[in-house]
């Protein structure tokens, strides 16, 4: 990076303008033979929008361009933007290229009305096979294609969708054919992917290079995102429907871009556990009861949907959802078995189908495609081994068979193979014509700069089903390969992502989601789900443990009094530093502040505490603001030091002081910036019901009855009271007057008697369980160690007493965990009240 950039830095102070500098990053450009490419035609020469785009880059010196790169990226981390690869528990930075394919507006035009008119294809496909199934008996489509693939639901057989509609959202794969046309590489009718990340994609770039979207009227998306809301409550039986989004949960590879779009479109993110049938429709639990689901847009596959009816070993569904689908109670996106249409063996027969279903011909060709199921296609393909490409026909394939997809052209090696399995299993497989995918521009980096170099690319387009029909995204999702030969069919390390700008000959204007139709003004916010509730509460807690420990570190750093590095280890006992307590004796004080604090592997450290809030964050992504994720992506990174290095005590104090700063932004975002919905209640129970546990373990550990001056200053410093407590008694600290400011002051935000205040005003704010007047027994329960704190005098509080107060603390906890955040599918929710609106 430093040596392209004093490369850039060079020429920039010479005479080099726009035009040479464009110059020089294509002069090496060359896209391989027989690869179509975006950017140079047959004959050289720069082709569709790129000159518009490479001038425009032109006039911003490589330096500004490095910049800006190295802003995106460092927006990608601080926002968490990232993915997962299927089967990695890890999640990865997302992989923006900063370089969008472009593609002229004229050309669009023409690829959307191909997009267009092959969903209704599919659409009507769908409808046929799931109802009359005139194509199979007319000899449009063979029969066994539709009975041989895993996602023809026979449940569903004779159903018709509610609202309709089979599809509310298309998408489909492209690249270019050997003759510079598009052709669909795959349809995504089960559950496509990648909107949100296009969404993401765009709002990195318009941050990146907002000057470039005026400048070359590029299309925007909020126009699209609106109509493929409104798209998902067609059909609802409601006027103003709750719309949910169906995730398999937050290791799902895609669960980041599933929460940007729930947040995005205002949808409630959901799992399957928050989920129940009663009465024929499907209910949320939220912590208000029972709530009505009018349309759920699913991330999950078909065949997990229903655990009675279809995979009877899914734990990502809801028992007896398919009943909501048969009484018309439920719109769902899209319809279960919709993902039969993804099979590749349909493709020798969709221009039939089109000519007798919509009276013309494809729009959009595809690789020339033989079912092997079919004799000629069997012959033909035994007959072409060597320069066909073997694919399942059925799309996904699960289990074993998945090892059985074949690349072609087929190895030798592989051959006897190959022929096994057409002479077993033929109609498992299709044959295809072998061609390279087409190649965009994609920036690279040497020592003299920035240079271009072509990358192959499979770009996915959507359309969504509106109230005036079909509606085509302006952009896409675009998956580019660092090399030329892996093919980036789907995202895993070495593929990289890239937005997609339609440009127009017309200036575009900017139009914000939710403009085209105006909401009825509310001010009460959406019902929070169990689940999510759970997550919140457990947020809370485990920032208060982290803190808790951090608090610790820094009072054995600066050892107060003789007698602390004796005494400290009484404070282990705090459910967030037990298995800490072990250390003390063990290491030396540095070394034990750098293990509480960074021990990735050691269960109570600080970081621990932190990673393991940063995972309840990351289930909670539809709920939590960007600022609060960079806060926990910095706190993180204060906590991450590196094991084989010895750090000295004052810089693991730094460090721990860094890290309460930035807990304490933490905490003052979620104050300030969090709406007073339930989940603020929630967080802020989680964190008192911690710190007023925390606090008891201290005060066993320092403000005992055979506590010295210097343990009384420990427990001081531990709660932030030393300012306090100073200004108040003009003497030294003694034992009474520091066990009042810490558990029984109201005044003091970090006394046990704060916490218990605030508890209680959190749980009367909270939904009762029934209208009869009659407290919630942990209501009870906040109000009786209220009452005991008020009432009680500092001499009380012996070990007993403290010990006491921290069980009814726990046993609190417990109780609000039983009320609001029962888990599996059999757990009941209370309703006395709320019904089931």
């Amino acid at each position: 990076m430093e040596a392209a950039l004093a490369g850039s830095r060079a020429r920039a102070e010479g005479p080099e303008g726009p035009r040479e500098r464009v110059a020089r990053w294509s002069a090496g450009y060359r896209p391989a033979p027989g690869r179509p490419d975006e950017f140079l035609g047959p004959d050289g020469q720069p082709r569709g929008a790129w000159p518009r785009l490479l001038d425009r880059l032109g006039g911003l010196t490589e330096p500004e361009i490095m910049a800006r790169f190295v802003a995106a990226e460092r927006h990608i981390r601080d926002a968490g933007i990232s993915f997962r690869i299927a089967g990695d528990q890890r999640e990865h930075p997302w992989p923006l290229g900063c370089l969008p394919l472009v593609i002229e507006g004229a050309e669009w035009a023409a690829l959307s009305a191909g997009i267009v008119q092959r969903a209704e294809l599919m659409e009507a496909i769908l409808a046929d096979v799931y109802g009359e199934g005139r194509l199979v008996a007319d000899g449009l489509l063979p029969a066994a294609i539709v009975a041989g693939t895993p996602e023809f639901l026979h449940p569903l057989q004779g159903v018709a969708p509610p609202g309709g509609h089979y599809l509310k959202l298309y998408a489909a794969d492209l690249g270019r054919g050997p003759d510079g046309r598009w052709q669909v590489l795959a349809d995504r009718t089960q559950a496509p992917s990648g909107l949100g990340w296009a969404l993401e994609n765009r709002m990195v770039l318009a941050r990146t290079f907002p000057d470039f979207f005026q400048d070359l009227h590029v299309e925007r998306l909020p126009a699209f995102f609106q109509a493929f809301r409104d798209g998902l409550a067609l059909g609802a039986e409601r006027a103003d429907p709750r719309i949910c989004l169906l995730t398999s949960g937050p290791y799902s590879s895609t669960y980041v871009e599933q929460a940007a779009l729930a947040r995005y479109l205002g949808l409630m993110l959901v799992e399957g556990d928050d989920l129940v049938m009663r009465d024929g429709g499907l209910h949320v639990r939220t912590v208000s009861g029972l709530k009505r689901a009018d349309a759920l847009w699913r991330r999950i596959d078909a065949d997990f949907l229903d655990p009675l009816e279809l995979n009877p070993a899914s734990r990502l569904g809801v028992p007896g959802i398919l009943d909501a689908l048969r009484n018309g109670s439920l719109v769902m996106a899209n319809m279960p078995g919709a993902g039969l249409v993804e099979s590749a063996a349909l493709a020798p027969y969709l221009d039939g189908i089109a000519r007798r279903v919509l009276g013309e011909p494809l729009r959009l060709g595809h690789p020339r495609t033989w079912w092997c199921g079919d004799l000629e296609g069997l012959a033909h393909a035994r007959a072409n081994l060597d320069s066909l490409t073997l694919r399942p026909a059925a799309t996904p394939q699960r289990g074993a068979g998945r090892d059985a997809i074949l690349a072609g052209p087929v190895l030798a090696a592989e051959r006897e193979r190959v022929v096994a399995a057409l002479r077993d299993r033929p109609f498992d497989y299709v044959a295809q014509e072998a061609a390279p995918l087409s190649t965009m521009p994609g920036w690279e980096r040497g020592p003299d700069g920035l240079f271009l170099r072509p990358r192959p690319f499979v770009v996915r387009v959507f359309a969504t089903r509106t109230p005036l029909g079909w509606q085509v995204m302006p952009g896409g999702f675009c998956r580019v390969s660092e090399r030329e030969d892996v093919d980036p069919i789907e995202l895993r390390l070495g593929i990289r992502s890239a937005d997609v700008w339609v440009l127009s000959e017309k200036p575009v204007a900017a139009p914000l989601i939710g403009a085209q139709a105006a909401p009825r003004v509310r001010r009460v916010g959406g019902h929070l789900p169990a689940r999510a509730a759970d997550g919140l509460f457990w947020l809370g807690r485990y920032l208060e443990r982290g803190e808790a420990v951090i608090r610790l570190v820094l009072a054995h750093l600066r050892s107060v009094g003789d007698a602390v590095g004796a005494d400290i280890s009484g404070a282990l006992d705090t459910p967030a530093a037990l298995a800490l307590r072990a250390l003390l004796h063990d290491l030396p004080t540095a070394r034990l502040a750098q293990e509480a604090l960074a021990g990735r592997e050691r269960p109570g450290s600080a970081r621990s505490h932190i990673l393991a809030a940063r995972r309840n964050a990351a289930a909670l992504r539809a709920r939590l603001s960007g600022e609060a994720w960079r806060v926990l992506a910095d706190l993180n990174e204060f906590l991450s030091l590196d094991p084989e290095r010895a750090f000295t005590e004052s810089q693991l104090a730094g460090r721990a002081e860094r890290a309460l700063s930035q807990l304490a932004a933490l905490a003052g975002l979620t104050h300030e910036n969090m709406s007073r919905a339930e989940g603020w209640h929630f967080i802020e129970l989680g964190r008192r019901i911690e710190r007023a546990i925390n606090t008891g373990a201290f005060a066993l550990a320092f403000a005992n009855d055979e506590a010295t001056p210097g343990c009384l200053g420990v427990m001081l410093s531990l709660c932030d009271s030393q300012i306090s407590y100073g200004r108040r008694y003009l003497q030294g600290a003694a034992l009474d007057p520091v066990r009042d400011m810490v558990l029984l002051d109201p005044y003091n935000p970090r006394s046990i008697a704060f916490q218990a205040e605030a508890i209680t005003r959190h749980l009367a704010d909270l939904p009762a369980l029934a209208a009869d007047g009659i407290p919630e027994p942990q209501c009870r329960l906040a109000t009786r160690i209220l009452s005991e704190l008020r009432s009680g005098e500092a001499a009380d509080f012996d070990a007993v007493r403290l010990t006491a107060l921290a069980t009814d603390l726990e046993r609190l906890a417990d109780g609000i965990a039983a009320r609001y955040f029962p888990a599996g599918p059999n757990a009941l929710r209370p309703e006395k009240l709320t019904g089931l609106a």
